[in-house]
């Protein structure tokens, strides 16, 4: 229940804020007199579509420690947590980034790592996962993490959804008001969009939503073969990384928030394959035995 009004809660304040900004710039006011104002409705667009995806990545760090409940290591209590911080600071360098933070919460096997850029990264993993992996399984998944952060694929997948997110607006209002013209061609007294011009916006936002859905889900997926090559990579070999995956596939992976979980680990795809942030583990772990 605080992962849903937690999410429901900072939607509400993005969408808000970005109204704000849009009135304060004009560019809300795309409907005229005289027509569509193609100019005006594209920067709507974009700061709907940026906005949202950037404010997402700036807070994702935050909102992922309270929503999981991560607690940073900022000193080793025990020699599980030294041997986590150096482990993360030894991959850290190998990959060429500055050291993330490191955290542990409570949950069933799962790690992500987020953060807005590789200087304010974080990188978290759960104790159902120290639990039940090897010590070398479990540096495979933190490897895999670190690579996730090395490849900039937050700031990444935030400029893709940005693009994604602004061509979704733009073209369900254009279409809408393309629609409501057709319906009230004959209706010389009309003034300001019809009940024609709101719904269709309303149905286009969400098939054109759906299929931008379709290709973040691609990309994410693309970008998991890309995290687990660079693990096996930062390993010197593929097989801690495949044994982890192995064992990832006799589990039943945590859940995790909205604004990370793509970053996590998924012992299946979702329940459609065009949809699914993560390839089949039985994909992943055939990409790596044939790795060259």
């Amino acid at each position: 229940m605080k992962r849903i009004l937690l999410f429901l809660g900072t939607n509400l304040a993005v969408v808000l804020v970005l109204g704000i900004v849009a009135n304060l710039l004009g560019v809300n006011r795309f409907l005229t007199a005289n027509g569509l104002n193609l100019g005006a409705l594209l920067g709507f667009a974009a700061i709907m579509g940026f906005g949202g995806a950037f404010i997402s990545l700036l807070i994702s760090k935050p909102v992922a420690k309270w929503s999981t409940g991560a607690q940073t290591i900022t000193q080793a209590r025990n020699q599980h947590e030294q041997w986590l911080l150096d482990t993360v600071g030894r991959l850290a360098q190998g990959a060429g980034i500055p050291m993330p933070e490191v955290a542990i919460y409570e949950g069933e096997p799962n790690a992500f790592a987020t953060g807005a850029t590789k200087r304010n990264s974080l990188v978290a993993v759960s104790t159902g996962l120290l639990n039940s992996m090897s010590q070398d399984e479990v540096e495979a998944v933190l490897a895999h993490e670190v690579a996730h952060i090395a490849n900039g694929d937050m700031v990444t997948l935030t400029l893709i959804q940005g693009v994604v997110n602004t061509f979704v607006v733009f073209l369900s209002r254009v279409v809408g008001y393309l629609v409501d013209s057709f319906l009230r061609r004959n209706d010389e007294q009309s003034s300001g969009p019809g009940i024609g011009y709101f719904v269709t916006t309303i149905v286009c936002d969400i098939l054109f939503g759906v299929l931008a859905s379709i290709i973040v889900a691609w990309f994410s997926r693309q970008r998991e073969f890309r995290a687990d090559a660079g693990a096996a990579r930062l390993m010197g070999n593929a097989s801690p990384m495949v044994n982890a995956l192995r064992r990832l596939s006799g589990v039943e992976a945590g859940e995790l928030p909205k604004n990370v979980a793509t970053a996590g680990i998924s012992s299946r795809p979702a329940w459609m394959a065009l949809f699914a942030s993560h390839p089949p583990i039985e994909e992943r772990i055939a990409a790596l035995q044939n790795r060259r």
